[in-house]
């Protein structure tokens, strides 16, 4: 089924599309609000700017496909691919990525905003702010997400959830240049989480919780951690 078929269907009140192959189609600026697209194929798809949200992508394989500024918000990716996909701008607040694979995936300055991420892959992902607006993770579910080497250096986590997660190498730390900023982790859950030998120079640790935290070789310089409580359960004393 081609692009325009699926279009016109839609208009014509169809929202059900699952299993479809759409590898490599070009679905820009298009609205396609509430459909379903369960398991479909949408590798190297172009879906930029257009309006996803509430749709059921649920196991969607969109590997390398193109998603600027796309309208993700409250989707269902649950177990979706999206391995070296660029999310640059993308709108996700209250999205469902549990389980997702986001593996090398770009998502400079996306809003993740309430989302759930529980258990998803994001290994070497880009989070690093766009030229106007940094990636926001606020009170984003991270749970047991795996985001070894990835780079979240000046993204907003305020009171995220990353209780388990693996940040192994993981930088967060404060940016470079004349808009540097520092990565922001103010009242973040971040028990029984391996941060080892992840770089959170000049980071913002307000009231973070690192009870149970790996911090073998995490780097700390220069961090704020006022009223942080540190791996043994005690609250930091700034000697």
């Amino acid at each position: 089924m081609g692009t325009e078929t699926i279009l016109t269907r839609y208009a014509a009140g169809e929202r059900s599309f699952p299993l479809l192959n759409l590898q490599e189609a070009k679905l820009i600026k298009v609205s396609l609000s509430n459909v379903d697209l369960t398991s479909a194929d949408l590798r190297q798809a172009r879906l930029g700017r257009s309006n996803f949200s509430h749709a059921c992508l649920r196991s969607a394989d969109l590997s390398e496909s193109i998603l600027w500024g796309t309208d993700l918000t409250q989707a269902d990716l649950s177990q979706a691919v999206l391995r070296e996909a660029d999310l640059s701008g993308a709108i996700l607040t209250q999205a469902n990525l549990e389980r997702a694979n986001l593996i090398k995936a770009i998502l400079e300055g996306a809003n993740f905003s309430g989302a759930k991420l529980c258990h998803a892959l994001m290994i070497e992902v880009d989070l690093r702010p766009a030229s106007d607006y940094r990636t926001n993770l606020s009170q984003v579910d991270l749970s047991h997400a795996d985001l070894s080497y990835a780079n979240l250096s000046m993204a907003l986590l305020y009171q995220a959830k990353l209780d388990g997660a693996r940040l192994c190498r993981a930088n967060l730390s404060v940016g470079r240049g004349k808009t540097a900023l520092a990565t922001d982790l103010t009242e973040v859950s971040l028990r029984g989480a391996d941060l080892s030998y992840a770089n959170l120079t000049g980071a913002i640790l307000h009231k973070v919780d690192l009870t149970g935290a790996d911090l073998t070789g995490t780097v700390l310089t220069d961090a704020d951690l006022k009223e942080a409580i540190m791996p043994d359960g005690i609250l930091y004393e700034d000697s």
